[in-house]
């Protein structure tokens, strides 16, 4: 008997590898504030995941055809929602402040990871495909449906937690790094994948 859930599994890892500016976010909270600011900024991304691989495995129409009809001013949303956050990065304070990555600041952490993985609709399409291609059709029952979207969730948060460990062994092994350059990289980068966003939003025209 085939495992739903190890499928799903299979494609949280090669389809949800942390690249693009949730991964950006994640090396440069763990940066700062340690590995559960980094498990924090992945769940968020998990989340959104497990959301889109719901209506592709379900056949969700209704939302997908939603999402597809106003997939333009979401893309626009989470580009300017990227940029602010690039902005930030670069204008704000270098400190370190470890009483912010309590309870409340995780809960911004998610938040605002799961924002920047909702607003990319075009997600379902990635799943839609990684479906078809471990041969997994819209045919499937409930069951199977809920262990192939708790697989995808698995998979993409092993993603998550093996990217911040590794960001936190380069940390404890880099004494003297900068955490004003860091943020001003970090801030850079997302200001740049809100540019390509908003290119592509562009090129559309």
């Amino acid at each position: 008997m085939e495992s739903y859930l190890i499928k799903g599994i299979l494609i949280g890892l090669i389809f949800g590898m942390p690249v693009g500016a949730v991964g950006t976010m994640t090396v440069q909270r763990t940066f700062r504030y340690g590995f559960q600011a980094g498990l924090m900024t992945g769940l968020g991304s998990s989340v959104a995941d497990c959301l889109y691989a719901c209506v592709g495995v379900f056949g969700l129409t209704f939302i997908s055809d939603f999402l597809f009809k106003y997939q333009m001013l979401i893309n626009i949303s989470g580009g300017t929602f990227v940029l602010i956050m690039g902005i930030r990065l670069i204008l704000g304070s270098s400190k370190t402040n470890t009483l912010q990555a309590g309870t409340v600041y995780g809960i911004k952490m998610f938040l605002s990871s799961f924002v920047v993985g909702i607003t990319n609709p075009a997600a379902i399409l990635t799943f839609l495909f990684a479906f078809s291609y471990f041969g997994i059709s819209g045919e499937s029952g409930i069951f199977q449906g809920i262990q192939l979207v708790c697989g995808v969730f698995i998979g993409t948060y092993i993603w998550w937690s093996g990217l911040s460990a590794a960001v936190c062994i380069i940390r404890k092994k880099t004494q003297n790094y900068n955490l004003y350059y860091i943020n001003k990289i970090f801030g850079a980068l997302l200001i740049l994948f809100a540019t390509i966003v908003f290119l592509k939003i562009f090129l559309q025209f």
